[in-house]
């Protein structure tokens, strides 16, 4: 592990003691935290808080979030501490960004009496009244320092800043450096599959990323297409996944997915054996029924007169039974890296159910056409969705009514980064499918000799996984699995909580809608095969449960953090990218404010051929808080509206940025 974890995770989060810089904006970052601590200590205290500051009063960004959600979980009536308040923030998605579980409980430690918060508050609240004050002040001056404002203009600025102070700049949010992603969350898993994972991250000195996402694979390839999750209505979710876990050279990757996918395996070896007998069976009796219905077609062909009729009917009746009896496969539950064509075609051989499970990224160049010269991913779109699949042979026909297709796949970093380039799978919908998961890489911190698993824990996975695999492989229909009243509200909660966040502008998963529109259905396939996992012997028979679909909901909010950041590797946000290098030019130029004409001249026209490319940039850089768009008020109604200005933070400015 690395030395220095909480530095990683808390890097963003300034010391309750360290206050601005000389000449910065006056604050006490003490008496802010004392506020928060002592509304987390007693409850009771939370409306006087609350009547003397609002949460934008306080100076960090952290703060102000962490007020906003104590004032949140007071006015719901749950209890206010920094366990409730942790999880409320972890569910929101905001844990990390405000520095995490520890800087939470080190609030409840900065409080030197309960007694005094609403003394804090008003220090806090005056603090945030000189600093818009002084902000107010600025503005004022500026508008004075223009050349050609008339005294007008200066007045009516005047005017606006006794109406309203604006508010005062807050640290902007980082535009390069990436949040601190979490930890896959094993204990969502049922506990067999739980320990294993564990015990096997620790043997092999791993990331427990690794090892819990390919749990998912594992149960989907044993559930996936037989048994779907009935969510409400018609709407219908299969148990397969997608899932690609990203990790650096010398991670051990072949040993963990090895011992993961064995049972598997093994569970393929016992159906083959199972259905040894009946194939054998099937094969010498189509074939005795070909050959009668070949010596009934000779025999009819040397007949004449009258009795030829009925020798013809004989064979007719005896070829048509022969070509009904069909020869049943040999099971089959993995692939490799095999071609689309080959996939289709075992998914065809296997009822629909099939999972293409590797150690490498092969499969992403095997889809982009590396044989073929052209990208085949149909199979792979259908067999996700479960989409009816129709595909036409020059010497047959394959139909699948409903394919289950599982993915499980260990790769390096920049298998992502150039799978992220081919617009094909982007455009198609392929890179939605998946489920993206990039743990931390222990190389370097690992300890040397570390406890093997435990056979017993290692015999019990192996049991579990082949049981679960056995027991539904010969179902013909798949499970139904329904939510009772729990789950079903717990969806629609995580329903409403993220559909804000798809917003084209502003959405925190905006700019992979195409991936987070298909979350909510990804926690309900999760939560199907958690259910499945956790009832082994009679899962199909019972409702999912709220319990389950909260672990289920928490293992789809790991994925969504870490999509966030592979998607950035794939450079699929290009407005972040233009907001960096928007960022530079202001830095570079140390203005004050600028009009768009002027920052729009100096950019590069590669990278911002109209000002239309320009808006996204400076939408991003304004959520971030690097800047404010400042629209002055239309003098008249004739003509065009005044044009905006761009008032720039001043550290960035100042080249602290």
């Amino acid at each position: 592990m690395p030395s220095d974890p909480a530095g990683a995770l808390y890097g963003n989060v300034r010391a309750l003691t360290q206050l601005p810089e000389r000449g910065g904006p006056p604050a006490d970052l003490e008496a802010e935290a004392a506020v928060l601590g002592a509304m987390m200590l007693a409850a009771r205290v939370i409306p006087e808080v609350v009547a003397t500051i609002s949460p934008e009063d306080h100076y960090r960004p952290a703060h102000e979030t962490i007020h906003r959600a104590l004032v949140a979980l007071h006015e719901q009536g749950q209890p206010v501490d920094p366990i409730t308040l942790t999880h409320h923030l972890g569910k929101l998605g905001e844990l990390n960004r405000v520095g995490g579980p520890g800087y939470i409980h080190s609030l409840v430690d900065a409080v030197p009496t309960t007694a005094n918060a609403t003394y804090y508050a008003e220090i806090v609240r005056e603090l945030a009244e000189r600093r818009r004050l002084i902000e107010a002040g600025t503005r004022l001056v500026q508008a004075a320092s223009t050349p050609d404002a008339t005294a007008a203009e200066v007045r009516e600025a005047l005017a606006l800043s006794d109406e309203k102070s604006p508010e005062t700049w807050q640290e902007p949010i980082p535009l390069s450096s990436r949040p601190a992603l979490p930890a896959f969350p094993l204990h969502a898993l049922p506990g067999w599959l739980a320990e294993f994972c564990a015990a096997l991250a620790e043997e092999t000195q791993t990331p427990t990323g690794l090892a819990g996402s390919l749990a998912l694979s594992v149960l989907a390839t044993a559930a996936g297409g037989r048994s779907v999750v009935h969510v409400r209505g018609r709407w219908h979710e299969p148990t397969n996944l997608y899932v690609v876990v990203a990790l650096p050279p010398a991670n051990r990757k072949s040993a963990v997915f090895s011992a993961m996918t064995g049972p598997l395996y093994e569970a393929e070896r016992k159906l083959v054996d199972e259905a040894a007998g009946r194939i054998v069976e099937a094969e010498l009796t189509a074939k005795m029924a070909q050959e009668a219905a070949d010596k009934a077609a000779a025999k009819a062909a040397n007949a004449e007169g009258p009795q030829q009729d009925a020798l013809v009917a004989e064979a007719i009746d005896l070829a048509q039974t022969a070509k009904s009896l069909a020869v049943p496969p040999c099971p089959r539950l993995l692939a490799d890296d095999a071609t689309p064509e080959t996939v289709s075609s075992l998914l065809a051989e296997q009822g629909g159910r099939l999972a293409v499970m590797s150690a490498e990224g092969g499969i992403f160049d095997i889809i982009a056409g590396r044989y073929s010269g052209t990208p085949n991913m149909e199979v792979f779109l259908k067999g996700h969705a479960g989409d009816r699949l129709r595909i036409d042979r020059r010497t047959r026909e394959e139909f699948i009514e409903a394919p289950a297709l599982t993915m499980g796949l260990a790769v390096q970093p920049n298998v992502l980064e150039d799978i992220g380039k081919n617009r094909g799978f982007d455009g198609r919908g392929l890179l939605a499918r998946f489920l993206y998961a990039l743990p931390e890489s222990l190389v370097g911190y690992r300890k040397i000799n570390p406890a093997p698993v435990p056979d017993a824990v290692a015999a019990r996975y192996e049991r579990n996984v082949i049981a679960l695999t056995l027991s539904l492989a010969d179902r013909t229909d798949p499970a139904v699995l329904r939510l009772d009243e729990a789950a079903g509200a717990y969806l629609v909660a995580y329903e409403r909580h993220l559909e804000p966040q798809l917003r084209a502008k502003g959405g925190k998963l905006g700019h992979v809608g195409k991936w987070a529109g298909k979350l909510a259905g990804t926690a309900a396939r999760i939560a199907g095969l958690l259910h499945m996992a956790a009832h082994l012997e009679d899962g199909y028979g019972r409702s999912i449960d709220g319990t389950t679909m909260t672990a289920a909901i928490e293992v789809a909010d790991y994925f969504a953090a870490h999509a966030l950041t592979v998607f950035d590797l794939m450079g699929a946000d290009a407005a972040q990218t233009r907001a960096r290098s928007l960022l530079d030019v202001l830095a570079a130029n140390g203005w004050e404010s600028v009009s768009r004409r002027d920052l729009f001249a100096k950019l590069s026209r590669s990278e911002f051929p109209t000002v239309a490319d320009l808006e996204p940039a400076v939408a991003l850089l304004e959520e971030h808080g690097y800047l404010r768009v400042d629209t002055p008020p239309r003098k008249n109604k004739r003509g065009r509206p005044p044009a905006p200005r761009y008032v720039i933070h001043p550290q960035v400015r100042e080249g602290h940025a």
